[in-house]
């Protein structure tokens, strides 16, 4: 599953959520892949989490960096970073996380993101420097799904992928 988070309303918040409309948009996955607009659903995506074996999150993530850096946050990287408290939705995701012990499933899981240049401004148009590094976290990913031996295809106006057009590096 690939999971984008983040809240619309605050600039570059909502990367997250941006990055997933993009891969719905521009490509096709089988069905044992999911792109969810997760937005700032915290404990209430535990029953999609928890269905998920990987997990790949996209979201802001304030690490001391430059704007526009990636940041690549996976196995004991991940709780310490979101317990910063970096955002609301990070606490709830870290807590749906917990929770999925509970039902003895949970995902492995990567978080994908982006340093923010600004999280507090309201408005729904991202500033340029995160704007700009869409592309790579796209890229990135589909990178990590490939990893995993998961596939997707390039969506082409008015077709369907057919089982043969689905890229599957191994």
């Amino acid at each position: 599953m690939i999971l984008g988070v983040g809240n619309l309303l605050f600039t570059d918040e909502g990367v997250g959520i941006r990055v997933a409309e993009a891969l719905q948009d521009r490509y096709e996955f089988p069905e044992n892949v999911k792109v969810v607009d997760g937005g700032t659903l915290g404990m209430s995506l535990l029953g999609v989490v928890a269905e998920a074996d990987h997990l790949i999150v996209v979201d802001a993530i304030r690490n001391g960096g430059e704007p526009g850096t990636l940041h690549r946050l996976a196995g004991e990287e991940i709780p310490k970073r979101i317990l910063a408290k970096n955002s609301l939705h990070q606490v709830d995701l870290l807590e749906a996380l917990t929770c999925c012990q509970a039902l003895d499933k949970v995902p492995e899981t990567v978080i994908l993101g982006v340093e923010p240049e600004d999280i507090t401004t309201l408005g729904i148009d991202m500033t340029p420097t995160v704007r700009a590094r869409i592309d790579d976290l796209v890229q990135a990913a589909l990178e990590e799904l490939t990893s995993l031996g998961g596939s997707y295809c390039l969506r082409k106006e008015g077709e369907s992928c057919v089982e043969s057009e689905f890229v599957r590096r191994i």
